[in-house]
């Protein structure tokens, strides 16, 4: 149960962030209030989730997760292009979400 509070929060945290474009600035009434229900629902199912696994291991996994899942987002639905070294950049976080979550046994 634990990894699905923290999947729904990392799938809120993304919901928020891509929508952050939308907002133009925090000038646009529903775009803005979405990513502020997406920003609160995935703190608050991400301190559910650190209830029961680690702080070191679910914020990275929340946040790199949210990382790598915003870049293909904003690839695919904004036209942002990634190069090779952006593309290493998103392995080298992956990477480091995985030796974290080696290190502590999980």
């Amino acid at each position: 149960m634990p990894y699905l509070l923290l999947a729904l929060a990392i799938a809120g945290e993304v919901c928020a962030t891509s929508l952050l474009k939308l907002t133009d600035g925090f000038s646009r009434l529903w775009p803005s209030l979405a990513v502020a229900v997406g920003y609160a629902l995935s703190f608050a199912l991400l301190g559910r989730a650190l209830k029961h696994i680690p702080v070191s291991v679910a914020y990275a996994v929340w946040s790199g997760a949210g990382t790598a899942a915003v870049a293909a987002i904003g690839a695919s639905c904004f036209g942002e292009s990634l190069g090779r070294l952006q593309w290493c950049g998103l392995a080298l976080v992956i990477a480091g979400v995985v030796l974290l979550n080696l290190r502590s046994g999980h």
